[in-house]
């Protein structure tokens, strides 16, 4: 048997018939740039997350990025994030000539450690970015004492967790801004790029808007230097299709990962849920032992698997060539020595599931 990571057709086979209706509605209308869809899916995610506003942009990165810039952060501020993450929340960082200030995480759910934040603040720190990873939130209450404390910008890296909510309150909602992503792999996606801005601050609000569009706030009247990054009409509307069953996909991933939880061998550690925190599994990761020969030994029996992340942030080249500082995170540097996904996604088979649990524990009963 032949068991993907992901199989993108089998949706598209699916709910073809909705998808071209919708691409066919925009041509029709011929709004290909910030049409009326960007302009429904922002208000929809917004009353979806509960804020105020929601500004489409290019792509997840862009969202960081132009949430960094609409906050006021720039060149020396230091932002504090976690160093268990895809490259683009340090990147924008960087981008702004801005310093980020790695914390280690939790051995637990694989964010940041929100104990070992507060001593990490300076003078110069200016923001938090906190990173929902993999779909599990992180202890928002923590984080925002410690914003209000020492007066701090927050942006959610929600790039991994449209859906994921801590009690009724849903991540995004907590910070100054949250960032969504839209990349075809994500629970929501798109057919190519896209992403969101949400946010409860009509000040922040108006700077995106702005800022998304070459820092014009009318047509050729500049007052910033800004991006142009906007969330595209064609790609708006499929997201809106995709909206109307996000519970349906957020629960179809829980069911998978609650199979996982209760099939798979205990030699693996697998996630885990605090009371109250709801995981959307974007992804269910394991830590297993002697992981690259697992991985090895699943891709030998047709099972994909894949490897996020395999090196951590502070480890990257390019990191360590501009920061030149050397951290030791040790859970960090573990986990990503261990760490494996697995298949997860909505329209995974039974057998497929099944099939990918009878290796994985072959695996280890071999041993």
């Amino acid at each position: 048997m032949k068991v993907k990571m992901l199989d993108l057709s089998r949706e598209y086979k699916k709910y073809r018939k909705e998808y071209i209706e919708a691409v066919e509605r925009v041509f029709d209308r011929g709004d290909f740039i910030l049409g009326e869809d960007v302009k429904n899916v922002e208000r929809i995610v917004a009353d979806y997350v509960g804020v105020k506003y929601g500004i489409g942009v290019g792509n997840g990165t862009d969202a960081l990025l132009l949430s960094l810039m609409a906050c006021g952060v720039g060149e020396n501020d230091e932002v504090i994030t976690t160093p268990f993450t895809f490259f683009a929340t340090v990147e924008v960082i960087l981008q702004l000539r801005a310093i980020p200030v790695f914390v280690d995480i939790s051995l637990e759910d694989f964010n940041i450690d929100t104990d070992l934040i507060e001593e990490k603040i300076t003078t110069k720190t200016k923001a938090i970015i906190p990173v929902h990873i993999f779909g599990y939130p992180v202890n928002m209450e923590r984080i925002m004492n410690l914003a209000n404390k020492y007066n701090l910008v927050v942006i959610e890296d929600c790039a991994q967790a449209i859906g994921a909510k801590i009690k009724e309150k849903k991540c995004g909602s907590f910070g100054s801004t949250g960032t969504f992503s839209f990349f075809p792999t994500k629970n929501i996606g798109c057919a190519g790029d896209g992403g969101m801005v949400v946010t409860d601050s009509e000040d922040v609000y108006k700077k995106i808007r702005s800022l998304r569009v070459h820092g014009s706030s009318q047509k050729y009247i500049h007052d910033d230097i800004g991006l142009n990054s906007r969330l595209d009409t064609i790609q708006a509307a499929l997201i809106l299709e995709k909206l109307k069953r996000i519970e349906e996909i957020n629960e179809k991933r829980r069911i998978n990962a609650q199979f996982y939880n209760k099939m798979l061998t205990d030699k693996v550690k697998k996630p885990s849920e605090k009371k109250g925190y709801h995981h959307i599994y974007h992804q269910y990761s394991i830590l297993a032992e002697r992981r690259d020969e697992l991985k090895e030994y699943l891709k030998s029996k047709g099972v994909d698997s894949v490897i996020y992340y395999p090196l951590p942030m502070h480890k990257q080249n390019v990191v360590q060539k501009i920061l030149k500082k050397e951290y030791s995170l040790p859970v960090c540097e573990n986990v990503s020595k261990k760490i494996l996904s697995l298949p997860i996604y909505p329209e995974l088979e039974d057998e497929e599931k099944e099939y990918v649990v009878e290796k994985i524990n072959e695996f280890y009963d071999r041993s």
